[in-house]
């Protein structure tokens, strides 16, 4: 069995974002309703986050809801909210504990008031923190992130603020909701969808892409290491040749 120490330290993911899915179907395979699988997934994200501090990550950020979730019926959109205002309430110690500072990207200005109230709340009181940035995913589509990062750099230009033949990468970057976040390594998807569904497409350009079956209330720290072991055994190569590596 696969272990935390199976792992090559010097070769860990800076930034793993996770595509938490699979809640759903693992309640209708126990028979229940979807809020079911939603209450058990908070959980694994209990599990997976203290994982990743044991591990090393620097930067874990997950897909907590996007922009296209607000179209679900409302009784599992105001239960998803439940849950986050409470695993927000809950996870504080934890977060003090392990030194974690919670952070956020997305439109989370749509969010309920005491939702957004008690988000902010917790990333204040974590902002000291310098272990682990754990960053949610909220009210989030990256379509629309960058939709905003053109209107803005638009502006600016309008404005002389900025060139339009001075606009780079670095400018973009600035202008997007994760601009103090280094780009992403590793991808993970649960339950068995290959897709990205609108999460992270700019910061994703060079990240490895892991997903697999395992839905999400029943992935396990052995799930976790076993996609960074498989991240480990890949080459990044960057546009470059295997051979410019060496």
């Amino acid at each position: 069995m696969n272990t935390i120490e199976s792992l090559d330290k010097t070769k860990l993911p800076t930034h793993l974002a996770i595509i938490m899915d699979g809640n759903g179907r693992w309640a209708k395979q126990h028979g229940k309703m979807r809020v079911f699988g939603h209450e058990n997934g908070v959980k694994t994200v209990r599990d997976t986050v203290e994982s990743c501090v044991k591990i090393g990550i620097s930067y874990l950020t997950l897909y907590t809801f996007s922009t296209e979730n607000w179209k679900r019926p409302k009784f599992e959109i105001d239960t998803l909210m439940r849950l986050l205002v409470s695993s927000l309430k809950k996870e504080l110690v934890t977060f003090m504990d392990n030194n974690i500072r919670l952070n956020t990207i997305g439109n989370i200005a749509s969010l309920p008031k005491k939702a957004n109230k008690e988000l902010l709340e917790v990333i204040e009181k974590t902002s000291k923190n310098t272990g682990m940035t754990l960053t949610l995913a909220l009210s989030y589509g990256a379509r629309e992130e960058i939709k905003i990062a053109v209107q803005e750099i638009s502006i600016k230009v309008k404005n002389n603020i900025i060139s339009a033949e001075n606009i780079d990468e670095t400018i973009i970057n600035n202008h997007l909701y994760t601009h103090d976040l280094p780009d992403v390594d590793l991808l993970i998807r649960t339950s068995g969808e290959h897709r990205i569904s609108n999460f992270l497409l700019w910061q994703i350009a060079y990240a490895e892409l892991y997903f697999t079956h395992i839905l999400w209330p029943d992935f396990t720290e052995q799930h976790l290491v076993e996609a960074i072991l498989n991240y480990q055994n890949r080459e990044r190569r960057f546009g470059k040749t295997s051979e410019q590596l060496i």
